[in-house]
């Protein structure tokens, strides 16, 4: 018997869904968070004996209802949970066997010395794991949901109220298991949601601070900074590149490593891009106002 949950966030994911529910089968409490998927998502995870939960209120055209932190938040607060730890994963990864008897060991501690846990990510394209290109590949994935909520609207940042310690094993990931043309059109709906909160950072009330953004104490306030200092910075798209390629030595993992450095690449010229077309609307529609205000 397990002492940990397992929270799956699922959309149209019928053809990952059969892997991962099999990689997590040794949990008594599987939920499959499911945003209103048009396949056979649902069916599939009831067959295999999981609860299938879909947040109440949530817009079914739009990725995450239009807020991936308040969508997370909302599963891991909301969901009632048969055990006092979960660990979330997608439905494109799958658990190892010496990272699921991992989680149960800490699990069933009963003095645990930390509240979350962050797992390593192995991610893998084209036959071969990517070891160097990617920016991090650490993700907080295993904790205790009172202590834990999301923030910004897409690719949220996991806080933490409380120690954080790290798995010694590994979570595999398979990004495009679904073909190239699904991962573009995933990260063209991403980079809308990436441009509307870097808009939402520069109106907030707090301003920028290169200061803050390497000598903040508070890492949610110095990932704030960090994250608008990488923003103001002039050819993004190459910077990024040449981070992922030659920095991180992305050329250590070959074709895939080139391919995939490119590819993240051009999802930031997206994300610059529409952050300018966003930027061009509402200038457009503060200068029609003026003009009606003066008529």
């Amino acid at each position: 018997m397990s002492n940990c949950s397992i929270l799956i966030l699922t959309k149209n994911e019928a053809l990952d869904l059969p892997g991962c529910l099999k990689s997590v089968q040794w949990s008594n409490d599987i939920v499959v968070y499911d945003s209103f998927s048009t396949d056979h998502t649902s069916l599939i995870a009831a067959k295999a004996g999981a609860r299938v939960i879909q947040r109440p209120g949530q817009e079914p055209g739009i990725a995450f209802g239009g807020d991936e932190a308040c969508h997370r938040t909302w599963g891991i607060r909301e969901i009632q949970y048969k055990n006092p730890w979960i660990f979330v994963i997608d439905a494109d990864e799958r658990l190892t066997l010496e990272a699921a008897a991992e989680l149960q060991a800490i699990a069933s501690d009963p003095s645990p010395t930390c509240v979350a846990y962050r797992i390593r990510r192995r991610d893998f394209f084209q036959g071969r794991q990517l070891k160097h290109v990617q920016t991090s590949p650490w993700y907080i994935r295993f904790f205790r949901p009172e202590f834990v909520h999301y923030e910004r609207l897409v690719n949220p940042i996991t806080v933490v109220d409380g120690p954080v310690g790290d798995l010694q094993h590994p979570l595999d990931h398979y990004p495009f298991s679904k073909g190239l043309s699904h991962w573009i059109a995933r990260h063209n709906s991403y980079s809308s949601f990436e441009a509307q909160q870097i808009l939402q950072n520069r109106a907030s009330q707090e301003p920028f601070s290169l200061r803050a953004a390497f000598l903040e104490r508070d890492f949610n306030r110095r990932r704030f900074h960090q994250k608008e200092l990488f923003y103001r910075l002039p050819a993004r798209p190459l910077i990024k590149f040449v981070l992922l390629y030659v920095l991180k030595r992305g050329f250590l993992d070959g074709r895939p490593g080139f391919t995939y450095a490119l590819l993240q690449s051009i999802y930031e010229a997206f994300i610059v891009l529409k952050v300018q077309e966003f930027e061009s609307c509402r200038l457009h529609e503060t200068t029609d106002k003026l003009g009606r205000l003066l008529l």
